[in-house]
């Protein structure tokens, strides 16, 4: 055993012994010496300062150019809104009953016709036009300016160098730090959130067509060149058509983003559309109103989900193609023959122009009176989930044991003794496996054994700034180590890493439950086909209802609070863990499967030792997109008590605070694309060792 200890390769081990050496150091004098526990005033820059100045001429100079936008965009806006205002409902449900026919099947038809009814009986219907109106110039605004940015990066290297960064900023920074200066600029308004929706929603366009013309085969296009095709030809009729797929997925994409900004951009757009509804009565804590107007916007984007998705279907696309010219136009014929009538019959039936109010099915005070019964009778329960999840997890993970266990919470307190044990069974742990195991595992007890005893917002910024950056750098190397010390710096020197360490915290809190439950939905799901179809629909209700709407049901039994936060995050991060576990495992190559049954591997031994360590990758980039959801919603639960830098975007959003905004914004996007860095990089590493690159 000696032998195989001494023969091991330590040279990535001495870095991390001096990074603990300093933790150690900087723990031991953090009192006598002030900056290490928090950088002096005098020491940071005052970049929002500077950023406020820079906005102030800014809208000083330019302010008439968007106020002529804003004015120009309200025209469609308004055109839009006012046609889905005038046809009868009846007819409006017609058309798109034909488009989700057309898109996907009689299936998607009768829900889109189900799903806009519930609109109509819940008399929600006009507001609920209203938001279509506002996505339907929102969309083809971000497909737009999509397309020409994609045709831009994919025609010129440097302009592809100089979009690409920006679009991970456009999507990794928080919608609320941009909505600021849209606000400055535009003007309050519904407007605004058109062109905010347009600028959220641009990003996947961008990516989506540039990845669509790059996959054209290189035969297609020496097709085109020989057939005569000029440059602009070849690019419009052979190079698009081709690419045709990925636009569309482009455009499936834009369409949710964009139908995603609905509630935010009601924040500072008010108006009566079904966003506004939506945060009034979540406001008011009216939380059955709340969720019957939550509801539309998840069923909305269902509509606009399946049927863009229904286009983007190849098969049925080819279906489309080969039927000849009238039975493509009969169903045309027929929704407008039917929109006509609905039409000619609304005038003698006022029924279908306005459905009467007595008609209306609005079960919001029952939802009330049982959410009271509930809280009401049911009370201790809810309290104890939440006060356990708080006192023996989240407080500890949050200022660490050495803060958190106390009389009141745990029953005791610590003794030196007890911290002494603690200690020592960490170095033991960590001796054991550095012996029996190698040291990157002992390295790793021993950092969580500190984090768990200081806490997240207990650790030295020297420290925490040393320990992700050695580890980016020995994952992905020196451009991640750097892009790595300077974010964090950037955080550090700005001022605001309080709030960006409570951010990693809360973060940090959610992703370790998502990979826990969420890894566990994803294996089951990977054995059994019918917890697959069972899961399948609940993980697309997640993904596609509006972050503002996941909020709801738990704000109504756990009120407003850090676990009301913590629950909402893991609801809208934990689908890509399960999705991307199960796929891991489906995706094993049949060769390793057979391979582990003919060496006699029972199913456990055949999903541990065979199929998991192959599917760990495509398990690695669950885990990343499970970090960027989680980073996504911090924002959004600030509204409902969580602190850290979502907090400090909605407060710079309330006082119109551009340069906090966009700092606290930029640190939420560092954060992001750090992470994903250093888990990509990972993930490749992995997959060249398994060969499976």
């Amino acid at each position: 055993m000696l032998d195989r200890v001494l023969a091991r390769n330590y040279r990535g081990l001495w870095p991390w012994l001096a990074v603990i050496g300093v933790t150690l150091v900087s723990l031991l004098l953090r009192d006598q010496v002030a900056w290490l526990s928090k950088l002096p005033g005098d020491m940071v820059i005052p970049v929002s300062s500077w950023i406020n100045l820079f906005m102030d001429w800014f809208v000083s100079s330019f302010k008439w150019f968007f106020r002529s936008l804003n004015w120009l965009l309200s025209w469609p806006m308004s055109g839009a809104q006012g046609l889905l205002q005038w046809l009868p409902w009846p007819a409006t449900i017609a058309g798109f009953c034909t488009i989700a026919w057309v898109a996907s099947g009689w299936r998607l038809s009768v829900f889109t016709g189900l799903a806009l009814f519930y609109m109509v009986v819940t008399g929600h219907w006009e507001p609920s036009m209203n938001t279509l109106g506002i996505v339907f110039i929102s969309i083809p605004l971000a497909v737009a300016v999509g397309a020409v940015l994609a045709i831009g990066a994919y025609n010129s290297r440097r302009a592809n160098s100089i979009i690409q960064p920006i679009l991970d900023l456009m999507q990794t920074v928080p919608t609320f730090a941009y909505l600021i200066p849209i606000l400055l600029l535009f003007g309050f308004g519904p407007v605004v959130g058109v062109v905010a929706g347009a600028i959220y929603a641009c990003p996947p366009m961008v990516r989506n067509m540039i990845l669509g013309l790059q996959k054209v085969p290189a035969e297609v296009i020496e097709s085109g060149i020989m057939s005569g095709s000029t440059k602009r030809q070849l690019f419009w009729w052979v190079q698009v058509p081709t690419a045709m797929p990925n636009i569309m997925i482009g455009v499936n994409q834009t369409t949710m983003c964009a139908l995603s900004m609905v509630i935010i951009a009601a924040i500072i757009g008010g108006s009566a559309d079904i966003g506004w509804a939506v945060l009034s009565t979540m406001r008011k804590a009216q939380f059955g109103q709340s969720l019957l107007a939550g509801v539309v916007i998840a069923l909305i984007a269902m509509i606009l989900d399946r049927i863009s998705r229904g286009f983007t279907d190849r098969v049925r696309a080819v279906e489309r193609r080969h039927l000849g010219r009238s039975e493509r136009l009969k169903p045309w014929y027929i929704a407008l023959g039917l929109m006509l009538a609905f039409i000619l019959l609304s005038i003698f039936l006022p029924a279908l122009q306005a459905y009467p109010d007595q008609w209306v099915v609005y079960p919001a005070a029952i939802i009330n009176d049982a959410l009271f019964y509930i809280t009401a009778n049911y009370s201790d329960v809810t309290n104890s989930i939440k006060n356990t999840a708080l006192f023996y997890y989240l407080l500890p993970l949050k200022i660490g044991f050495g803060k958190a266990i106390s009389p009141f919470s745990w029953g005791f307190s610590l003794t030196p003794a007890m911290i002494w044990a603690y200690a020592i069974a960490v170095i033991s742990l960590g001796g054991w496996l550095f012996v029996k195991r190698g040291w990157h595992l002992a390295v790793t007890v021993v950092i969580i054994g500190g984090l768990l005893f200081y806490g997240v917002t207990g650790i030295p910024w020297l420290s925490f700034i040393l320990v992700v950056t050695l580890l980016a750098w020995q994952v992905g190397g020196a451009r991640t180590a750097i892009l790595s010390l300077l974010g964090w710096s950037f955080m550090l020197f700005t001022g605001i890493w309080p709030q960006a360490m409570l951010s990693v915290y809360m973060c940090l809190a959610a992703v370790i439950v998502c990979l826990l439950l969420g890894g566990a939905l994803g294996i089951w799901a990977s054995q059994s086909q019918r917890v697959s179809n069972f899961i399948r629909p609940i993980n697309d209700t997640l993904q596609s209802m509006p972050l503002f709407v996941i909020l709801i049901p738990f704000l109504m039994f756990f009120q407003i609070g850090e676990f009301t936060s913590f629950l909402a995050i893991i609801a809208y991060a934990i689908v890509p863990t399960i999705r991307y576990t199960e796929h891991g495992l489906r995706s094993v190559p049949p060769e390793s499967v057979e391979a582990g049954r003919s060496m006699g591997c029972t199913p456990r031994q055949m999903l541990w030792e065979v199929k998991m360590p192959l599917a760990i990758p495509e398990i690695m980039l669950g885990v990343n997109q499970t970090v960027l959801f989680a980073l996504a919603m911090l924002v959004i639960t600030a509204l409902v008590g969580s602190k850290g830098l979502g907090q400090s975007v909605y407060i710079a959003l309330s006082s119109a605070d551009t340069g906090l905004g966009m700092v606290a914004g930029l640190g939420i996007a560092l954060i992001a694309i750090i992470a994903d860095r250093i888990i990509q990089s990972w993930s490749k590493k992995r997959k060249k060792a398994l060969g499976l690159t």
